[in-house]
């Protein structure tokens, strides 16, 4: 063996690649006949579209590893979508009615309905407590009336003859206590009381008239009203109850909207709301300083509880 010659198997021979050498191919080395580069190798290569969907590579030949359809990370060229196969998955979002449009949003009206019966409720409940508030007003309203003794205004349209009340006592000018100079008389014509009896002279300081009350039947609020006549002039007189003098006088105006010094046509009543005992009570109306007392006095009558008629 020489060096230029290592006998019949040479490396050339054994190395795959022989063949790409210009030595190689002097010696004869040929490309391998199983695939490209390896012997035996198993590269069975396919142009795009000749393999259809479906069918099954042919195996391999016991040992080798077969060929995968594609390097990972790279779409398959063998591979169709399924909406490109006949039968295939829809193309579209199909619906569940027929027509293929949506249904009636029902969960949408039903919450609609929800909330204008929840109006509807809250509505009447609103209307429920302002009523509740105006009668509670109205209750609110009666405990800032007059105190024990305090008077109130009576309405221009009062009555000349309030109605009395059967269970408690009315007293005319005859039966009344007089002081500080107040006389009775009968001169003026259209006094109530009986015979037209009045009491007069009550234009002075210190001057009234006494009404002792028996046999009241409960304490409690009542309503004393005032008969009486002004000559077309407004009035006022103290009112006192069981000796305690009333915040508010006697309010003696000119209901009767009489002319200037016509007593005859100025007789009109006046109420004040007081608080009594039960047993023995004394009314007073009297002509104090600052009062303006030019008016005769003729009946007086009580109700059970704060009234105005």
């Amino acid at each position: 063996m020489t060096p230029g010659n290592s006998g019949a198997s040479t490396p050339e021979d054994d190395d795959p690649f022989g063949y790409l050498y210009a030595d190689g191919q002097a010696n004869g080395a040929q490309p391998p006949s199983g695939g490209y580069g390896y012997p035996n190798a198993v590269n069975r290569v396919h142009t795009v579209g000749q393999r259809q969907y479906g069918q099954q590579p042919p195996a391999a030949p016991q040992g080798q590893v077969p060929q995968q359809q594609g390097a990972y990370g790279r779409p398959n060229a063998h591979y169709a979508a399924p909406e490109a196969l006949p039968g295939g998955a829809p193309t579209g979002r199909q619906s569940g009615q027929g027509g293929g449009g949506r249904g009636p949003n029902t969960k949408g009206l039903l919450i609609g309905a929800v909330a204008v019966v929840a109006a509807v409720v809250i509505g009447i409940g609103v209307a429920m407590l302002n009523g509740d508030s105006d009668d509670k007003g109205d209750k609110a309203g009666g405990d800032t009336s007059p105190t024990a003794t305090q008077s109130t205004e009576p309405s221009p349209s009062a009555s000349s003859s309030a109605p009395s009340d059967g269970a408690l006592p009315k007293s005319d000018a005859e039966a009344l206590d007089l002081g500080g100079g107040a006389a009775k008389a009968a001169d003026v014509k259209g006094a109530r009381a009986a015979g037209g009896v009045y009491v007069t002279n009550f234009n002075n300081v210190g001057a009234s008239v006494t009404w002792t009350l028996k046999d009241i039947p409960e304490d409690g609020k009542y309503t004393v009203f005032v008969g009486y006549g002004v000559p077309g002039r407004d009035g006022t007189a103290t009112l006192t109850v069981n000796g305690t003098a009333s915040d508010r006088p006697v309010n003696l105006k000119n209901w009767a909207r009489a002319a200037d010094g016509d007593y005859e046509k100025g007789w009109t009543d006046t109420y004040n709301w007081i608080q009594l005992n039960k047993g023995e009570n004394t009314i007073k109306i009297s002509c104090e300083q600052g009062n303006q007392c030019d008016a005769n006095l003729d009946r007086l009558r009580l109700a059970k509880g704060w009234v105005d008629h």
